[in-house]
């Protein structure tokens, strides 16, 4: 019997078939959870503030037993309630004072941890908190909330679909091996060309948008939501755990399915501020 050459950094990633087993079970999954966060942004404020809660504590309690390997204790239970009242006060249009809430919740955590990781335990309630209530400021815009956040999904979703199917079928070299071994430069510029395309389709449904710079948009939270799946790829990495959990079947957690969002959420959430905070929505669309 030889022994296999290892296989070489340009080859495509080994991993499972474009259409196998695997893929239904994602494909049910996602289409399931798209539904459900579609239906809720466009039932109202309050219903889409209530599935934020939900999500951000779930995140919250995976990241728990990333960080620390546990789900209970003084550090975890101030983290849940500092998320807990961020988000709810984001939900009642307090978003600034929910953000101080965070911060000063990281603070704390990081005191309750001091020799457990403490960065990256403080750096979690930032890291649920900050998108959830950037999402939940968006949607709070009455003119251009609900497509704001459509907008925002559709980028992160097309840009997952986008890249995975690009790396699977082109393969090529790897993007961060040490990182995520699975993930391309193939797959990097099929989920921005995805992104790209379904950016300009959706200008044609809002009123004042230019194609040209929903596009640019469209493409800058690709970027940056693939970013964030690297992110969460190293945190996962450096801490020895493969999937944050196993509650969603075929993605693993929802820190797992999410990461993207979180950066691209954020990201978006800071091109409103900086060009029209009393109208976020629209600032993220129309750019004013």
């Amino acid at each position: 019997m030889t022994l296999q050459e290892p296989e070489p950094a340009s080859a495509p990633p080994r991993g499972p078939r474009l259409f196998g087993p695997e893929l239904w079970v994602r494909l049910a999954s996602a289409l399931v959870m798209a539904a459900v966060a579609l239906f809720l942004t466009w039932w109202g404020r309050l219903p889409f503030a209530l599935l934020i809660l939900a999500v951000s504590l779930a995140m919250s309690w995976e990241w728990a037993r990333v960080v620390r390997g546990e789900a209970a204790g003084p550090a975890f239970l101030t983290h849940m309630l500092a998320v807990s009242v961020a988000i709810v006060l984001a939900g009642f249009d307090l978003a600034v004072l929910g953000l101080l809430v965070a911060v000063v919740g990281a603070i704390l955590v990081a005191l309750q941890s001091l020799g457990r990781g403490s960065p990256a335990a403080a750096g979690g309630v930032l890291y649920v908190a900050a998108p959830g209530i950037s999402m939940i400021w968006l949607r709070a815009d009455p003119e251009f909330g609900f497509l704001a956040i459509v907008f925002l999904f559709l980028v992160v979703w097309t840009t997952d679909t986008g890249a995975y199917a690009a790396g699977r079928l082109i393969g090529g070299p790897r993007l961060w091996p040490r990182v995520s071994p699975n993930k391309t430069w193939s797959g990097l510029g099929g989920g921005i060309l995805a992104a790209l395309v379904v950016s300009v389709l959706f200008a044609r449904f809002v009123m004042g948008s230019g194609a040209v710079r929903l596009a640019l948009v469209g493409i800058a939270l690709a970027a940056i939501s693939q970013a964030g799946d690297l992110a969460e790829s190293a945190l996962k990495r450096g801490f020895g755990v493969k999937d944050s959990s196993a509650l969603i079947p075929g993605h693993g957690g929802f820190m797992d399915r999410l990461d993207g969002l979180v950066f691209a959420a954020a990201a978006a959430a800071l091109v409103a501020v900086l060009t029209n905070v009393l109208a976020p929505g629209r600032s993220l669309l129309l750019g004013w």
